[in-house]
């Protein structure tokens, strides 16, 4: 089973709401857990949230969403000027801004940060699924 969502967003914050109701609606018809998918919203709307407040004014982004039978993998690029994750400083203690990068590391099973050769980032999430006994997406799976 796959199924795959891509959309090309306005970098504008009313576009966040309606890829992750998208991306919500999809795993819950699958039967995903809602822990899983709660962790999935979360690192979806922290990785556009880092697009919307850092990418240049006017550009669009890209977000696409697959679930490949046990695993979900989101990729968010915009078309900004990139950076480099490593240089990113943790917020102080008690901060109420900054965390979005150490969000996504806690939730994803897997992170990847990269810079396009023609300007831009990609971040690439991923998160094992586990689903409700009885539900869609187990009897779809391929293997």
């Amino acid at each position: 089973m796959e199924a795959t969502i891509a959309l090309r967003l306005p970098r504008d914050a009313a576009s966040v709401p309606m890829i992750r109701q998208m991306l919500e609606g999809t795993l819950r018809s699958l039967g995903v857990e809602r822990q899983i998918r709660d962790d999935i919203e979360l690192m979806l709307t922290e990785a556009c949230a880092n697009v919307i407040k850092h990418a240049a004014p006017g550009d669009e982004y890209t977000v696409s969403a697959a679930v490949h039978d046990h695993l979900c993998v989101i990729r968010v690029v915009d078309t900004g000027n990139g950076f480099d994750p490593r240089k990113v400083i943790d917020p102080e203690p008690g901060a109420e801004h900054g965390r979005g990068l150490q969000i996504m590391r806690a939730l994803a099973d897997d992170i990847q940060f990269t810079n396009k050769r023609e300007n831009g980032a990609m971040v690439s999430l991923e998160k094992r699924l586990r689903y409700a006994p009885g539900s869609a997406g187990p009897q779809l799976m391929t293997t």
